[in-house]
């Protein structure tokens, strides 16, 4: 039969554990006083007795002191509760503390009834201590018969009863204490074993804690020198042990996570790489195959041939370098191993210093540039990246503005609001379709191929400004307008406390 939690506890174990002990002592003592009590007593009485009959020898062997006797014997009688009676050597009782012990004494006439072995207690020279049957009170009595030095006979009783009643009344009483003592020790055992076994359950709390790894609750120290105390200051040093322990596992944990993931990264970074080099670089690579064989077999005698192979060549060279640079850029800022040097600048000024750059591109087709700046706009980011998306920006204005309506020009502006720069570049033109609006961000995607490459597009500059932005995680992207498209990205503003 299983037990319920509550009996298992340690207050319910001291519980029973001192009531068995109670009661174990209580029924030892029962059994002691019945088996030795008694004897005991009889042993003191014994003495008594003797001492009783030293000092009645005295009184009659020193009268000439005018010692009342009967008063002496009287006190005697009282303070011992005996019977005495002395009779002279004639046998003739000249004091008697109890007439019924007299006519008891009168009434015992063989003497081999005290003189029985089995009754005999004391025995010397003139004094014998037996045990005797009353036969008028039916009860047992010890008896003192001794002989004096002036010859009188000495007879003092005792009743055995009110021994047997003293060790009843004892036994009674043990009973009652041990049932007392088991309630009132019950009390306190509660009471005490609550004080220990209080810190020992919150030990057991903070142990249990510790074992679904939660060391957040800590021992509170008593400052007291034991057991439990010391107990709790060592669960103390194992909890933070193991929790540093745990803590610095987890982080590595957390650390070998990162450069397993970095590792798959770079491995999916380096594989994506060499597919889009190896997809983007198929025309070049044969269009300089194509003119060196030409230029190896001499398809052409002419210098100016000659020189048109050559320059293509070198054309489809420098395309195939600055799309291998862009998209190891492209790589490192997608997979974000590109650290960036932000800094505080104004953006307006940074703007500018482009469209000075892209003079020579404007001019030769007569584009105007709408940009008049009202203030200056602070920003804090990495001037060099940001100057590549104002610029690729700029340069596909460039490259696809048109006259529409009369009107060919490209409008560039910064505006703030809820403390963001918002920097724009529209160029009149052909619209794009919704889906392509969207599709643009992807590398290497040409809304037409042809024409971007006789503009020199490679398909990687919007993917950069992509990544760019996602970087500084801000806004960014492209909507029609009237007669043209507008392109757009936003930074945090940054102005100087």
């Amino acid at each position: 039969m299983k037990l319920p939690k509550a009996l298992k506890s340690i207050r319910m174990k001291l519980f029973f554990t001192l009531t068995v002990v109670v009661v174990i002592i209580v029924f030892l003592l029962i059994f002691i006083n019945s088996i030795v009590l008694e004897t005991y007593y009889l042993y003191s009485k014994v003495n008594t007795l003797l001492n009783v009959y030293s000092d009645v020898n005295d009184y009659y062997n020193n009268q000439n002191y005018n010692i009342d006797i009967a008063l002496e014997l009287e006190k005697i009688a009282v303070k011992n509760n005996f019977d005495i009676i002395v009779k002279t050597d004639e046998d003739i009782s000249i004091y008697s503390s109890n007439k019924n012990f007299l006519d008891t004494l009168g009434q015992i006439t063989s003497m081999e009834k005290y003189t029985n072995a089995k009754n005999m207690i004391y025995a010397k020279e003139n004094v014998q201590i037996r045990t005797v049957q009353d036969d008028k009170t039916a009860s047992k009595i010890i008896l003192l018969t001794a002989q004096l030095d002036n010859g009188y006979k000495l007879y003092v009783r005792l009743s055995i009863a009110s021994i047997q009643d003293s060790v009843k009344i004892s036994n009674n009483f043990l009973l009652i204490i041990g049932s007392v003592t088991i309630i009132l020790g019950g009390i306190v055992v509660l009471i005490i074993s609550n004080k220990y076994t209080k810190p020992i359950l919150e030990l057991n709390n903070i142990a249990r804690r510790m074992a679904n790894l939660d060391f957040s609750k800590k021992y509170i120290e008593t400052g007291a020198d034991d057991e439990i105390n010391n107990l709790g200051k060592s669960i103390n040093i194992v909890s933070g042990k193991l929790e540093k322990t745990i803590k610095e596992l987890r982080r590595t944990n957390i650390e070998l996570e990162k450069d397993i993931e970095q590792k798959s990264r770079i491995d999916e970074m380096r594989k994506q790489f060499i597919s889009d080099v190896s997809h983007e670089l198929k025309t070049p690579i044969a269009l300089i195959q194509g003119y060196a064989e030409g230029l190896v077999e001499n398809v052409t005698t002419d210098e100016e041939s000659r020189k048109f192979y050559v320059e293509v060549i070198l054309d489809e060279a420098n395309r195939m370098d600055k799309l291998v640079k862009q998209l190891l850029e492209l790589m490192k800022l997608e997979y974000g191993k590109r650290e960036f040097n932000n800094t505080r600048f104004d953006i307006t000024e940074l703007i500018g210093e482009v469209i000075r750059k892209t003079t020579v591109m404007r001019e030769n087709q007569n584009i105007e540039v709408k940009y008049n700046p009202k203030e200056p706009a602070y920003v804090y980011a990495d001037d060099f990246f940001i100057e590549q998306v104002i610029t690729n920006y700029v340069t596909n204005a460039i490259k696809h503005v048109e006259e529409v309506n009369g009107n060919k020009y490209i409008e560039i502006k910064v505006e703030k609001h809820d403390n963001k720069v918002r920097v724009s570049v529209y160029n009149t033109g052909e619209q794009i379709s919704e889906e392509d609006l969207t599709r643009i961000w992807k590398r290497f995607y040409k809304i037409d191929s042809s024409r971007n490459r006789e503009k020199g597009g490679s398909g990687i500059g919007l993917s950069l400004v992509k990544a760019i932005m996602n970087n500084y995680h801000n806004d960014f992207g492209a909507y029609n307008k009237d007669d043209g498209i507008e392109f757009y990205f936003e930074l945090d503003l940054h102005e100087e406390v």
